[in-house]
């Protein structure tokens, strides 16, 4: 159990950190283009080959969705309750609580932990998730909902061409899959040196504050994904991708738009990196106990 441990946690830190030494070096590393490349081409092509190419079931795919939604939305509630009782604004610190980092992080982990089918479920939840933070959680930050910022995601084109060619089971020309396999092979290595990068340049900012948030993400993940599996009947895979996904650290993306709408950036930053340094120290127990 041991070695199995080690070889689905080391690649991930080991990625992390040769970005983390990277910036850490002053080398150069452009982080909005190579943000902006694997968002809008090495995302799109990684969710439609997976979708695509691995045997899961639709209604898997439809119910580990449904998961998503509903453990979003569970934890929303529960985070605005928190921060009412806590007296700290809701437009700041709820996306920070709901939406975690199903991207850089939880894609490996769930490909490493669980093979092409645990891929494809956490490419689900990953796609779900930033469809809702793309709407729910624009529209919490910025007080007002962005029909414009969904449309301008590019994962979401790639998810519905990827369902048109599965329930049609139409095969994808072999120079497409070709091409957009190899596209997607720089995505998830990428994700992980640009992780590793952002630990370093972010700056914690107001420590208490920051390390409540990271705890209240990671605790209230791990909580909410252990119910909905067992009130959904999720077992094997499909359960243990759902906490996989859930328990993960703060996105960046929280960072972003904290950033771009002016609640509390430094707060959130420190929150992804405080939340990110936990999770890879609880990495261990998390996934023992999900395999």
């Amino acid at each position: 159990m041991f070695e199995q441990l080690i070889s689905i946690i080391s690649p991930v830190m080991i990625c992390a950190a040769i970005g983390y030494i990277w910036a850490r070096t002053g080398r150069p590393y452009d982080t909005e283009m190579i943000t902006h490349l694997v968002t809008t081409v090495g995302v799109p092509c990684i969710v439609f080959i997976t979708l695509v190419n691995v045997d899961v079931e639709l209604d898997a795919l439809g119910r580990m969705a449904g998961a998503t939604i509903a453990a979003v939305f569970i934890m929303g509630a529960i985070g605005a309750v928190a921060l009412k009782v806590w007296r700290q604004p809701i437009r700041a610190f709820l996306p920070a609580m709901i939406f975690p980092n199903t991207g850089n992080m939880g894609l490996p982990l769930a490909m490493l932990a669980f093979g092409s089918e645990g891929l494809a479920l956490a490419v689900a939840y990953f796609t779900v998730c930033i469809i809702l933070q793309f709407t729910v959680g624009v529209a919490v930050s910025a007080g007002a909902i962005s029909v414009q910022a969904l449309l301008r995601v590019p994962t979401l084109y790639a998810l519905a061409l990827a369902l048109i060619f599965k329930t049609t089971n139409t095969a994808v020309p072999l120079w497409a899959a070709n091409t957009i396999e190899l596209l997607s092979g720089f995505t998830i290595p990428l994700m992980l040196i640009t992780l590793g990068i952002s630990l370093q340049q972010f700056k914690i900012g107001y420590f208490g504050k920051s390390i409540i948030i990271s705890l209240i993400r990671l605790g209230m993940g791990f909580v909410v994904a252990l119910a909905l599996a067992e009130a959904m009947g999720f077992e094997g895979v499909m359960k243990g991708v759902l906490i996989l996904q859930s328990t993960m650290p703060v996105a960046v993306f929280n960072y972003l738009f904290a950033a771009r709408y002016k609640t509390e950036p430094e707060t959130v930053a420190g929150a992804v990196v405080l939340s990110t340094v936990i999770s890879f120290i609880a990495l261990p127990v998390l996934i023992w106990f999900i395999l």
